[in-house]
């Protein structure tokens, strides 16, 4: 399977550079795949998982994935970038910490307005479920 290069950044660091075979992005109307040779686009992303998949001979097929809050990805023929305002690695993922990152928003949205900006607190929510979904499916994909 032909190969292209996946860069994976957010305003503070670098997350991702590899050679890649496939992904699979949380675009804002669905998710959508790539692979070698994809017509150029443009277009946002939502919160969700990013299915990184590795596939080439001679080596054991990986698939990664990526907890994303937001941002764009730019496809052209010399690979893709994923500029995000968030991404996570599921090995890198925190459960305790997106577990206690849940919880807070859940409260925050019950307790209402007059507590807590409610449009971040379903924010902070949706990221925590994302980060979450990401971390199991490490669990369940790393045998």
């Amino acid at each position: 399977m032909k190969s292209f290069t996946l860069e994976i950044v957010t305003p503070f660091r670098k997350v991702f550079s590899e050679p890649v075979s496939a992904i699979i992005a949380p675009g804002e109307e669905g998710y959508f795949g790539v692979l070698s040779k994809h017509t150029p686009l443009l277009t946002s992303l939502q919160t969700g998982h990013l299915k990184v998949e590795q596939n080439f001979p001679g080596q054991e097929p990986r698939e990664l994935y990526f907890a994303i809050s937001g941002g764009f990805a730019e496809v052209l023929p010399a690979g893709v970038k994923i500029f995000a305002e968030t991404a996570e690695a599921a090995a890198e993922i925190d459960m305790p910490r997106a577990e206690e990152a849940k919880k807070r928003a859940t409260e925050r949205l019950l307790q209402g307005r007059k507590q807590w900006d409610l449009e971040r607190a379903r924010t902070a929510l949706e990221r925590a479920k994302n980060r979450l979904e990401v971390a199991a499916r490490k669990v369940r994909w790393a045998a």
